[in-house]
């Protein structure tokens, strides 16, 4: 029996974790559940899973998980109750962990990852931050630490799925393209002079999928395919001009790899990330996912197109900052998320509109000062650094609107 720490498993890939681990109680055991402020559900999972640690933000969170757990765990049901950065690394590096789900959005989920890789685990990919901010630091930590690494991406897996079989992440290969989908988010046929108005409730109801607030915002600009396209050129050893951005409104084509052969190979399925999720845990065998069989005949019509830049800056910004290297993509992610929290506060101190995530993060990579990265170190204080200017454009936009 595998055991399995889920990082972030209050979050709509933590959950869909859970439900697939649910399904196969013979297989898989849940070492350790982590949470950000989500106490009611993570007791809720402790309940039903009965993990030997949990882990929350802070002290307090943690008193306070460990008040609830007293009260509803019965018998011999114990658990374990961590707290901050140094218990997500604990959790992640336990030497009685197989595997690690990193599905923490944003910087956040960079250390534990990179805590599992250094202890060789096999790490599934959900928190694309990481490699972003990272890059090659990452890929290097990986190859030499031994770790195994699987993309959780819908995206990113269907491209591992379409590859040469015994393919490792991170191998060049003899490819000429990858071809990465995306559904071009809920604003892909409204007119673009009124996109100023959109709200966050209507940027964060996705046409396909089911997701948290800030993927789905992400997936509203298509910043979230622009940090897609980063991660696919360290995940697969390709070029920036190897990777194609293709708009398939149905989610049906998760991604396809052309080869020099004129062959197009493309992973398909209904968008439940269930599926990619169950792949990497069970890789290379195949286990039910709990998602209903795609069918063709329902479906009969696929579409694509080339994405509108000026309808979605944000993927430009993301493509330039990967030709231009260096900090330029850790920039690039910190700025787009203090841009994203902006937009998404509720007590409308220095909220932003939808259009101004792209202008603050523009003008963050014109402001900061780009650089190599040559140790996590530097990725941190390149983060840091850009979290700064970007509270700076926040409040500078916010008080002109």
């Amino acid at each position: 029996m595998e055991s399995i720490t889920v990082l972030g498993s209050t979050g709509s890939i933590g959950k869909s974790t859970l439900d697939v681990l649910s399904r196969h109680p013979d297989r898989y055991r849940v070492f350790a559940l982590t949470a950000n402020s989500q106490i009611e559900l993570l007791v809720e999972q402790c309940v039903e899973f009965n993990p030997q640690f949990a882990v929350v933000a802070d002290s307090s969170l943690a008193q306070q998980l460990e008040d609830r757990l007293n009260l509803v765990l019965t018998g011999d049901d114990t658990v374990e109750v961590l707290s901050g950065v140094d218990g997500l690394e604990r959790v992640a590096s336990d030497e009685r962990v197989d595997q690690v789900m990193a599905a923490i959005v944003g910087a956040a989920g960079m250390r534990p990852t990179i805590a599992a890789i250094r202890s060789g685990k096999r790490v599934l990919l959900a928190n694309k931050e990481s490699l972003v901010m990272s890059g090659a630091i990452f890929m290097h930590e990986l190859k030499q630490h031994g770790a195994e690494l699987l993309p959780i991406d819908s995206e990113h897996n269907a491209i591992f799925q379409c590859m040469p079989g015994g393919y490792k992440i991170g191998e060049a290969h003899n490819i000429e393209k990858i071809l990465l989908t995306g559904s071009g988010g809920p604003f892909r046929e409204r007119n673009f002079d009124t996109l100023d108005t959109v709200t966050p409730a209507e940027a964060i109801a996705h046409p396909n999928w089911s997701m948290g607030s800030k993927i789905s915002v992400d997936s509203a600009t298509m910043m979230n395919k622009g940090l897609e396209f980063i991660e696919a050129c360290w995940l697969f050893g390709v070029t920036p001009e190897q990777v194609e951005v293709v708009i398939h409104p149905q989610s049906i084509i998760h991604s396809m790899v052309q080869y020099r052969d004129g062959s197009l190979l493309a992973q398909m399925g209904n968008p439940d990330m269930r599926t990619p999720i169950a792949h990497a845990l069970s890789s290379p065998e195949r286990i039910d996912a709990g998602v209903e069989n795609l069918d063709l005949f329902k479906v009969a019509e696929l579409n694509f197109e080339r994405p509108d830049f000026r309808r979605y800056p944000c993927l430009q910004l993301a493509i330039d900052a990967m030709s231009r290297g260096g900090s330029a993509p850790t920039v690039l992610n910190a700025a787009n998320e203090v841009a994203v929290s902006a937009f998404l506060a509720e007590d409308g101190s220095d909220r932003i509109g939808f259009m101004d995530i792209a202008k603050i993060v523009e003008n963050s990579l014109e402001d900061a000062s780009i650089s190599d990265i040559n140790s996590l170190d530097d990725v941190l204080n390149r983060d840091s650094e850009a979290r700064i200017i970007a509270d700076y454009w926040v409040k500078k936009i916010s008080n002109n609107s």
